[in-house]
């Protein structure tokens, strides 16, 4: 996102944060506190208003992903980038391609989507005064600079490796060669605008126009968003069901006890205080599967306290501090894997995850982390403060465990303590503002399926979600390296070298591979998570 994710922002366990009370209504339909056909879920609100290229967190990126259908789709069941709207993305030079649009596709205003809608829309997500957040996932197409400089006004409006060839064609022409750049447009800042957007963008951000198979009914901030089945969408994946309200939650512990009493009927993010019911309360209605999702620990190193000389052994001491095995297993149950590099499982070995990238700097030795904070020359000011919204995703349980290991393993009293922030929203406007002066907690759900997403987004200077600000040339000329790479195991090769530079310099601290997990009511059938951890809304029948 990003990245991430969304890049997406994996504010949360699956999920992220909660942000207003909300409890279950009426049923005409004998369960799920909503209409016959209407799927009710957990959600939470979004941190900004839901234009493609300005949402980078999950809960917004859920709407997306049942509003819009872009050039590529993820499958739910592989991860796989397959052609939706595209018919074809071809390539000679993997540098300059050429876009062809499948015929048929519409938005639900009954505009058509044509080569311009994508064009347009990359556009104005690129633009610096539209203050997208995902901005820099346009960086790689020629022209980026005029519309996004650095400082100043922008030359252009437009980028000029935009080119529209006819309503259903378009080329795109990169700055460096990038192989697999096609496999990123499932992202949905890639994702196709109306003209509706730009002609009345107020009444656009009220209520969202998409060319998904959902349409967008209402929407309250701070209760919830009620989404209708589109019945004229075009698409091979139709809605199952007749919609989905989605409803805000503070606490994902309401939100499973409003699920058990038949007050809802899907729950994204089970609780850890739950973990030890939810087999016997759910049964095999309750998912517990692997995600691209991986929790970590980012410093902010535009503080000068933590990005000054030698301070790189504090960051490893800390990390070293950190018993993730008996955290995971105490807290987490089965829903948490101890981390090992900064990717996830869920990539495969081929995919680039590796087992040994963090080494053993992610190895908990309480004599090694008191040795490396000393040679760093302590933590800045005797103390280290961690930072998480608490309103989900059992954070406040993990940051107490997490500092209680710290304070344990130095012996030198409460030295580490914990910074709560009450909502996600809160959280993520003084992590986005750089507010924080201690570590913060900074979870990813991946974008897409690629080691790339894992790392650029977060660590490759000046990214979309480099809250942290680390800079380092180095794991840059890598990533740019591993990027213009045609053969993917020599650019996997390539990413998994800059891995070495984040254990080196620790920039964050890998925490843990979080599962995808959810629970839902016996109304529902054919309920699963795709592989970011996101319930597949539109296939989810009501019985």
């Amino acid at each position: 996102m990003r990245g991430a994710t969304h890049a997406k922002w994996a504010a949360g366990a699956v999920a992220v944060a909660l942000v207003a009370t909300a409890c279950g209504g009426g049923s005409d339909s004998g369960g799920g506190g909503g209409e016959a056909g209407i799927v009710s879920s957990s959600w939470g609100d979004p941190q900004n208003p839901l234009e493609p290229a300005n949402t980078n967190e999950v809960q917004g990126g859920k709407v997306l992903d049942m509003l819009f259908r872009g050039l590529k789709r993820y499958d739910p069941k592989t991860g796989e980038a397959k052609n939706m709207l595209a018919e074809s993305i071809q390539t000679t030079d993997s540098q300059n391609f050429t876009v062809t649009l499948k015929d048929g596709w519409k938005f639900s205003n009954d505009e058509p989507v044509t080569a311009q809608s994508f064009v347009d829309a990359w556009n104005y997500g690129a633009d610096v005064r539209n203050k997208q957040n995902n901005s820099p996932f346009f960086s790689d197409i020629v022209g980026y600079d005029d519309v996004h400089p650095a400082s100043g006004e922008p030359k252009s409006k437009t980028m000029s490796g935009l080119v529209v060839k006819d309503p259903k064609t378009f080329t795109v022409a990169l700055k460096n060669k990038f192989s697999t750049w096609p496999e990123t447009l499932g992202y949905q800042a890639f994702s196709p605008l109306p003209k509706a957007f730009f002609t009345d963008h107020t009444a656009w951000l009220d209520k969202p126009v998409g060319n998904g198979p959902y349409l967008v009914d209402s929407y309250s901030k701070g209760t919830g968003m009620k989404l209708r089945k589109w019945d004229a969408y075009p698409g091979e994946d139709k809605a199952q069901n007749g919609g989905v309200d989605l409803k805000v939650y503070t606490d994902n512990n309401t939100a499973y006890t409003d699920l058990i009493s038949g007050n809802l009927d899907l729950v994204d993010d089970v609780p850890a205080q739950q973990l030890k019911n939810v087999k016997n309360d759910l049964g095999d209605r309750y998912i517990n599967q692997p995600a691209l999702i991986i929790q970590t620990l980012t410093f902010p190193l535009y503080d000068p306290q933590w990005s000054k000389a030698g301070t790189e052994k504090v960051r490893q001491g800390i990390s070293r501090a950190i018993n993730r095995d008996e955290i995971t297993k105490q807290i987490f149950r089965e829903t948490r894997t101890p981390a090992k590099d900064w990717t996830s499982p869920a990539l495969g070995e081929k995919g680039g995850f590796s087992a040994t990238a963090c080494g053993d700097a992610c190895v908990y030795d309480p004599a090694e982390a008191k040795k490396l904070i000393q040679e760093g020359g302590g933590l800045p000011g005797g103390k280290v403060t961690l930072t998480s919204n608490v309103d989900t995703g059992s954070h406040r349980d993990w940051m107490d465990a997490v500092c209680n290991s710290i304070n344990n393993a130095l012996g030198e009293g409460p030295v580490c303590t914990v910074n709560p922030v009450g909502t996600f929203a809160d959280f993520r406007n003084q992590q986005s503002s750089y507010k924080l002066t201690g570590p913060f907690r900074s979870g990813w759900q991946a974008d897409y399926p690629l080691i790339q997403n894992f790392l650029q987004p977060l660590y490759y200077t000046g990214a979309s979600s480099n809250y942290g600000k680390f800079s380092n040339k180095e794991f840059d000329a890598l990533i740019d390296r591993a990027n213009q790479e045609s053969d993917a195991a020599k650019a996997i090769t390539s990413f998994q070298e800059s891995e070495k530079i984040l254990a080196e310099q620790m920039p964050s601290i890998p925490l843990w591979y979080q599962n995808g997990s959810a629970g839902y009511s016996e109304r529902l059938e054919d309920v699963a998570l795709n592989q970011f951890s996101v319930p597949v809304y539109d296939q989810i029948k009501v019985i």
